[in-house]
Order: structure tokens, then sequence, then C-alpha cells
């Protein structure tokens, strides 16, 4: 969903979080960000850090994606203000990211891709994320990613190389590596077209949102991911966050076995696509007492 629907919650939500000394994320679609009153309320009250999500560097792509037409030119306009609005308040150290999604219709564009985010937009880096099967589906078949899935992980390898040297990304190669291994994983999927319902998944275990995230929905459920597979907590007093964390074994010990494709997920995979970013994952996973707020909607 989108977290800035309700913009006032949304802020609500950054300064409960700022004032405990949490840092907070937000990935939104950028619609609600329309003028530079907005974009530098984000700089000063908002997160530390904030995604635009975009399907491609092309409008029509774009667009057509989103299913929404004129959807890339607000993304773009949020993307300029908030680069802006970072330039006019360095000391906030805002950073502006685009989440991009790599699919079979843009996977070869991917050098393209990243030098209009960095060169053209400015902003600080592009997040690669990487199709899964489709959410909210009322349908058993998933006929996007079963379309969308055909990359030949060889070419993608290729780029990403040439975009790790070009744009001087200091590229990961474990999450390299790993990312490779996930798209020949999809091409061995007999029943691809069924999406989630497949019964296949990835090669090898590539997650580890059961170390580092507790996903809650608005009605108080806590989860160690984003799947309704595994068991969670029902919030409902002071100390049960703490108290499912640290009695999480027996669910942590289950979903160490699990090969979903969601894996491959940014916000789960227990490898950063670069060499400084698993670097600080490391040094988070350290730290007991730093925590970090994702903000995400579950829906």
């Amino acid at each position: 969903g989108e977290p800035m629907l309700d913009v006032e919650e949304y802020f609500d939500y950054c300064h409960a979080a700022r004032d405990v000394g949490l840092r907070v994320l937000s990935v939104v679609n950028g619609t609600c960000i329309r003028t530079a009153q907005m974009a530098d309320r984000i700089a000063i009250e908002g997160p530390h850090e904030i995604s635009i999500s975009l399907n491609s560097h092309r409008q029509e792509l774009h667009d057509q994606t989103r299913g929404v037409k004129g959807a890339y030119a607000k993304a773009i306009h949020a993307l300029r203000l908030l680069v802006a609005a970072r330039d006019r308040h360095p000391n906030l150290r805002l950073r502006v990211v685009v989440m991009g999604l790599i699919f079979a219709a843009n996977y070869r564009e991917l050098v393209e891709f990243h030098d209009f985010v960095i060169n053209d937009i400015g902003a600080d880096s592009l997040k690669l994320n990487f199709l899964q099967p489709s959410f909210g589906l009322a349908t058993q078949s998933d006929a996007f990613f079963k379309a969308e899935s055909n990359i030949e992980p060889a070419t993608l390898m290729a780029l990403i190389n040439e975009c790790d040297q070009r744009f001087k990304l200091n590229i990961n190669p474990a999450w390299q590596a790993e990312v490779e291994m996930y798209f020949q994983s999809l091409s061995k999927v007999t029943d691809i077209a069924r999406g989630w319902g497949s019964g296949m998944g990835t090669e090898k275990h590539i997650c580890n949102s059961y170390d580092r995230n507790i996903m809650v929905n608005h009605y108080g459920m806590a989860r160690l991911c984003f799947s309704t597979g595994f068991p969670g907590r029902q919030l409902e007093h002071r100390g049960d966050l703490r108290e499912f964390w640290e009695g999480s074994a027996a669910i942590r010990s289950k979903m160490k076995q699990c090969n979903m494709f969601c894996g491959i997920s940014h916000s789960v995979r227990d490898q950063s696509s670069t060499l400084a970013g698993q670097a600080k994952a490391i040094e988070f996973l350290k730290k007991s007492d730093h925590r970090l707020l994702l903000l995400k909607r579950d829906c």
C-alpha cells in the first residue's frame, strides 16, 4: 500500500521513531509529494531515507506496469522535489533513493536506468528489486510473473558488472551470485504461471528476515516476514514485541528452511547489493541497541 495516503499519520510515525532514536526508512510511490513544501517537510520531519518506486526510466513502461497513466510523471516530479530539498538541507542528510523493479522488459536497460537515476535525477542510489510473483491476485494464474521472469542470468550478470564499473557501485559479489542463482532457479520452475502457488522455489536459502525484521500490520499482528505461513504474535500489551522477538527460536528454525521466491527482496535477503551496505548490515546485527524502522504497510 501507499504509506502517505494518511499524511499526518505518516509523520506521526516518523516523529515517534525519531524521538526514541530509531533510523527511519520509507518506500512510497511519490503521488503525495507534489510541492517543495512537502519535500522540505520530509527532509525535516520525515524518514532519514526515502525511496520512490520506479519500474523503469521509460515513461511508457512504468505507466504500463503500474496500470496508471501519469504515474511516471508523478514519481519523477516527486524525486526532483526531494533531491532539491535534500540539497537545500545538507545538514539533515536526507537520502533520496530510487527503488527499481527489474524484470524481462527492462533488465537489458540496466545501464541506462542507472545513468538516468544517478546522473539525471541526482538520487543517491538505485536499489534493485527483482521480479517476484504478484501479490493480491484474485486468480491462481500469474501471467505477469510468467512473462517477465525470462531473464538470461549471464546477460544480467554482465550488465551488473558494467554498471559496477561505470558508476562505481562497489557491488557485493555474494549478492550478485545470489541474483544469478535466483534467475537460474526461475528458469527451472515448471509451474511458474502459478506464481506464489508454485510448488518450487530458489535452489538455495537466501533470506534472513528472521534475524532483522518484524513486520507489523494495521491490526497489530507481528511477524518475522511478510508471509502468513509462519506464526505471528498479536501485539496487545507493552512488552509483547520484545517477547515475540526474543521468544521466536522455533519460528526462526522453520524459516531457515524456506526458499520462497521473496527471499530475493531487498528487505529480506541476507546479502546487501554493495560491499559498503553489507558491512553496515553486519555492524547492524552486532549492535543489540540499534533498531531499524522500515515504514511499509501490510495490506
